[in-house]
Order: structure tokens, then sequence, then C-alpha cells
């Protein structure tokens, strides 16, 4: 292990987009993103299939050029740079490891290619080896590895070349759930180790949510939100932010707000908000209590148990709703919950903007 962080750049790598926009033939993919990352942060990208999210990942690398907008790194406009003159390093979700190699070759190819000197090369790759406990798999070939170590080899190859920027896309796809979790903690060991810029793709919120310093929700080509992830999560800025971040996702109702109250069908109950008029109620599975004098009544539907979590899905008011239950509470589907909401998001019911307090 290092004693310290590897120093990349001494000018700062900080990112800065503006207005990229990307188009394929008439559709429109990128439709005007602006991102500010400073220099030594972890940017994760989420968002749907088909958000953009992989084509501004390809415009960073280089193997995309964007229609209209500027790419800066630090102080370097490299919106059209070719990808070897931009200095970021690449981790794919396939490991992309040359199979004819030996570990301790694929750690050092991309050195050997910018003819790096062989004292330099010997003494990167033994750094590498040793952050990412590979010292023992030098000799080994691909072939001979678990998907966890190929996963390590191939994040060793991009650090070694010591890059402005790090991309990863969706580097933890091909691997089991326990070996999603290990590598994840190692990714965020070697970010806070390396202090260098990183930016990340997933579609994996829980991937996000714990490896973010800063996160990026990507809708429809567009940035819907983003900021630190728990602000982001806490505090959603649309309907589709509240209903995309969360497992189970946020629950919506129909309302009414009016003299410091919030009406839901039948029910009724209290609301700190100064809006008055329709509005959409959003609600976590932590935000309603169960409570046998609660104002709104959950049918249930199906109960899921997740050894640390009872979940009951059903309909409030007609609407699909799921609630969080606690200790021994245990429906069966038809039965009737009373829930009593404890925090409550509001949204424009036309345009999904988060409405404020």
């Amino acid at each position: 292990m290092l004693a310290g962080p590897v120093t990349t750049k001494p000018d700062g790598n900080a990112l800065a987009l503006a207005d990229v926009r990307k188009q394929f033939g008439e559709t429109t993919v990128l439709k005007g993103i602006d991102l500010a990352a400073e220099d030594g942060e972890l940017v994760v990208l989420v968002g749907p299939s088909g958000c953009g999210k992989s084509t501004l990942l390809r415009c960073l690398a280089g193997l995309e050029t964007p229609d209209h907008g500027t790419i800066r790194i630090g102080e370097r406009d490299v919106t059209r740079l070719p990808p070897k003159e931009r200095d970021v390093a690449m981790v794919f979700q396939s490991y992309a490891l040359y199979p004819h190699l030996t570990v301790r070759r694929n750690l050092a190819f991309g050195l050997e290619l910018r003819k790096t000197p062989a004292r330099t090369i010997d003494k990167r790759v033994t750094e590498v080896a040793g952050m990412l406990g590979l010292e023992a798999l030098l000799d080994r070939y691909p072939r001979e590895l678990s998907g966890g170590q190929r996963q390590r080899v191939a994040m060793g190859r991009a650090i070694a070349r010591r890059p402005s920027l790090f991309l990863f896309d969706e580097p933890l796809s091909n691997l089991d759930a326990a070996l999603r979790t290990e590598v994840r903690i190692e990714i965020k060991r070697l970010h806070h180790q390396l202090r260098t810029t990183m930016v990340y793709v997933t579609h994996d919120q829980e991937e996000a949510m714990t490896l973010a310093d800063r996160l990026v929700v990507l809708n429809g080509g567009v940035v819907e939100q983003q900021g630190p992830a728990i602000d982001v999560y806490r505090e959603p800025a649309t309907r589709f932010v509240g209903s995309f971040l969360g497992s189970p996702a946020m629950s919506f109702l129909p309302a009414e707000a009016k003299e410091g109250t919030l009406t839901v069908g039948d029910a009724t109950f209290d609301s700190e908000s100064a809006h008055r008029g329709p509005c959409t109620v959003g609600l976590r599975t932590h935000d309603v209590v169960v409570d046998p004098d609660g104002p709104l009544t959950l049918e249930v539907r199906v109960v899921e148990t997740l050894g640390h979590a009872t979940h009951a899905h059903g309909v409030v008011e007609g609407h699909p709703f799921v609630a969080r239950l606690h200790g021994d509470q245990r429906p069966a589907p038809g039965d009737e919950v009373r829930l009593r909401p404890v925090y409550v998001h509001l949204f424009d019911p036309e345009s999904g903007a988060r409405i404020r307090r």
C-alpha cells in the first residue's frame, strides 16, 4: 500500500461542460449538458436507459465529438482533441484486458505505448499492484483470474497512467452481488487515495448513492439535477428525480393544498407548506408510519420481506403505494393498514417541479 495519495497533475483537473449537445441522425441524445466538477471529485452519472449517460462519457473520452458546446479539463479545452491527447483513462464493464499478456504486461501496456522508461514502468506497476492486492497475480493471464481480479487489473492499468481524468463505464455490471460491493468499496478507497477527478456511469442507484461526491441525474438528454448525493435524494428537484432515486420508488398521490393541510381523496392531514392549490404529494417508504388513527389507508396487495425491512405494496386512494413496516408488522394481502405521513415532498402536477415549502 502507498503511504499517501498519488499526485497526478499539479495544475488541477476540474471538469467543466457547457451546453454540450450531441445528435445521431434525427435523434438528439444530449440536449445541452452543463456540468461542473471540482478537482478531485467523484462524479456519478445516473439515469434510465437511453438518457444519454454513456454518450456523455464517450464525449469526455473523445470517442464521440459534441455537435455543440465545450468540454474543459483543468485549463485545457479538450472538446475536439483526439483521445490520446486528452490524458484520460477509461475502465469498461467488459474489462478489455489483453488475453495474451500477463497481469504485469497488461498493467504496463499503456505506459509502454507512451515510451515510458522501463524503470518508471516497473515502479508504477509495483505501486499499482500493491494498491490493488495484485502482487501475487502479476505473472498470471486474464483467463486465470476471477471477475473481480480482472476488474482490479483493468482499474490498475488506468491508474498506472496517472491520467488527469478517470472514466468508468458501468465497471461492476459483470460482477455478482458480493463482488460488486467489494469492488465498489475498493473504488471509493482508491479515489480517496488518488485524489483524481473521476466520472462514473451506472444504472445502479446503490452504487450511485454510495460512490458519488457529486450525483448527476440525467433524463432524456438533460440534467434533471446535480449536487451532493444526499441532497439530491432528500430534496429531489423534480418528480422524476424523486421517482428514480430510492428503492422502492417514491409513491405519488394527487392532492389539494389549503390552509396548512393536504387533502388526498377523503383523507386530510397537516402540512407545513405555504402552497395553495393542486399538487402531487411524494412519499418515500420511510416517510410514513403505521398508525391506527392515520389519515391514509393502504389496501395491501403484496408483502415483501427483505430481512432488514418489510415493504407492503398496495394502493392508497386508488394509486400505487409502498410503505415500510417495522417490528412484527406482517399484514396479509387484502388487509388494510392505516398510515400517517411524517414528511412530504410536493411537486407541481403539470411541470413535475418541486414545490418549495
